[in-house]
């Protein structure tokens, strides 16, 4: 895809990109005080004065990418390199934009020649955090092929029902999920081209191991490391688009599971500016002694998306490392919504406030928008003009498309509130939202009472049937280590007493269950609905 675009419109283009990661990859304080935004004055004038220019044509590869490396070649940037490799085997990989560039062009050709694919091709991705990843989201971008993201987790059933609805015309994995792939490609009459990152050769595949080779060096300056899962939306704006846009460093850790030391000791170890994570890894990396083992030499920024945090890990997190957690929402379907900004007065638990590519406001179920203070749906007004960034429909479901719309806005899902000052709050997601003898309860709020309790090292809080109340709240809560050992029944009553005082009683968990871990994605996000079906799965 060729493009065409002006300097001006390219400087609004970065704007709206740079909001995915909420502020600038510059230099942030390392103390208590609201942080000095560096791309804008303040968020007010930063809101009034968003205006997205679109140009007839654009491809991010051509149009960002490789104004990079043009600036490179004339020194007009400085030595970092664009992205940054690391696992647990001590082996690193370091791509200038030049680099990844031509290594980028080399996989585009492999897409277009080898596997004969054309504009509008459909390219189902499934790999863990390895260069290739990265190489081929870039190679998509540079064919006009459609990329689609998959997460390491999908079984033979998910592989095949993604192949099948998408119609995909190739597929790039590992030699993990190959067999899953061989198993159901007989059954989805678009597949042709199967492309494989591994060591060994496959009968039936292309290898792109064989099909390019690399090794490269480059000295590191400014990085950001983002931990989203590469099957999530996240990846792309905080992995590939955000960062790249802006010429930062691409770091990232190939870990096989969450370890929190791993974690912690590499933010020690590499001078990692920007870090990006979900609630979850946070929650438990402020459960290490941070201060005395660890230290976060380059950290500037700290950013959080993917479900609410609670403040008093933002709290912990700020008195271990001086930085604040700067907390973003937002979806597949629209990039950032909300988003807390530098400059901006933090409000601990708040989203933040909304993005200035987006008009939002909480509405009622008849699309009415209501006054501040009052819970509703968060939604995205889509009339009379629809804002560009917001995704057009979805594939081959206009039932589902059409189930998003109300009135003159676009319903997210999710079930929130906007304050007097202008900040949002989430309550739950719709499907989330635990409706207990007539009382709408939401999730989050309870979870945040529990993990004030100084037993509780994590909770999560789903729905449990109840032959009275139809359902009621019930809370999987990981112990802190100190109360293992303490009387269970006892803590219970506690916790419960606990969650009675602190927020409206009628929340409180009827139902409280003690194990060893929350089941979580690879990024950490917990994984609540896991939860709630092994509650409703005897129903």
């Amino acid at each position: 895809m060729l493009a065409r675009v002006t300097r001006k419109m390219l400087r609004h283009a970065k704007c709206f990109q740079r909001l995915a990661i909420f502020g600038s990859v510059r230099a942030l304080h390392k103390d208590n005080r609201t942080a000095t935004p560096q791309n804008f004055s303040n968020y007010e004038s930063m809101k009034q004065d968003f205006k997205l220019g679109i140009p007839e044509y654009f491809n991010f590869a051509k149009d960002v990418l490789d104004q990079w490396t043009d600036k490179e070649k004339a020194g007009k940037k400085p030595s970092n390199p664009a992205f940054w490799w690391i696992n647990r085997n001590g082996e690193e990989m370091r791509w200038s934009f030049e680099e990844l560039g031509s290594l980028s062009r080399k996989f585009a050709n492999i897409l277009s020649e080898a596997c004969s694919l054309q504009r509008g091709d459909r390219v189902i991705l499934i790999l863990p955090r390895v260069p290739e990843w990265w190489l081929a989201n870039v190679a998509c971008l540079r064919t006009g092929t459609v990329l689609i993201p998959g997460t390491t987790q999908l079984t033979q059933k998910d592989i095949l029902y993604r192949l099948q609805s998408s119609k995909a015309n190739c597929i790039i994995t590992n030699d993990v999920l190959a067999p899953a792939v061989d198993a159901v490609a007989s059954k989805c009459e678009n597949l042709h081209s199967k492309l494989i990152v591994s060591e060994n050769s496959r009968e039936g595949w292309g290898n792109l191991k064989e099909l390019m080779k690399f090794w490269l060096d480059l000295t590191p300056s400014d990085v950001m490391w983002n931990t989203s899962d590469t099957g999530w939306a996240k990846s792309a704006w905080s992995s590939v688009f955000s960062p790249w846009i802006q010429g930062a460093c691409v770091f990232t850790h190939h870990l096989p599971r969450f370890e929190p030391t791993s974690i912690l000791q590499t933010l020690s170890k590499y001078p990692i500016t920007v870090f990006c994570s979900a609630p979850t890894v946070y929650r438990m990396l402020v459960q290490n002694d941070i201060t005395r083992s660890y230290k976060f030499k380059s950290l500037k920024h700290c950013v959080s998306a993917g479900e609410p945090i609670t403040p008093d890990v933002t709290e912990k997190w700020r008195n271990k490392t001086g930085l604040d957690i700067y907390e973003g929402y937002g979806q597949t379907e629209t990039v950032l919504i909300c988003g807390n900004f530098k400059g901006m007065k933090i409000k601990p638990g708040s989203m933040g406030k909304p993005s200035p590519a987006f008009d939002v406001k909480i509405v009622d179920v008849n699309g009415n928008v209501l006054p501040p203070g009052q819970e509703g749906d968060i939604g995205i007004q889509v009339l009379p003009n629809r804002p560009f960034g917001l995704f057009t429909h979805y594939v081959d479901n206009p039932s589902k498309t059409a189930s998003t719309l109300r009135g003159n806005f676009y319903i997210t899902g999710d079930r929130g509130y906007m304050d007097k000052d202008g900040y949002f709050w989430f309550v739950a997601r719709a499907d989330d939202v635990i409706l207990s003898s007539g009382y709408r309860i939401g999730p989050f709020e309870v979870e945040n009472a529990l993990n004030e309790h100084p037993s509780v090292a994590e909770s999560a809080v789903v729905s449990s049937p109840d032959p009275i109340r139809g359902e009621v709240v019930k809370a999987f809560v990981v112990l802190n280590p100190d109360y293992k050992s303490h009387d269970q029944e006892q803590l219970i009553k506690e916790i419960q007493e606990h969650v009675k005082k602190t927020t409206a009683p009628y929340k409180y968990p009827r139902k409280v269950e003690f194990i060893q871990e929350l089941p979580k994605t690879i990024s950490g996000k917990t994984k609540r609905n896991e939860l709630r079906k092994k509650e409703w799965k005897t129903i």
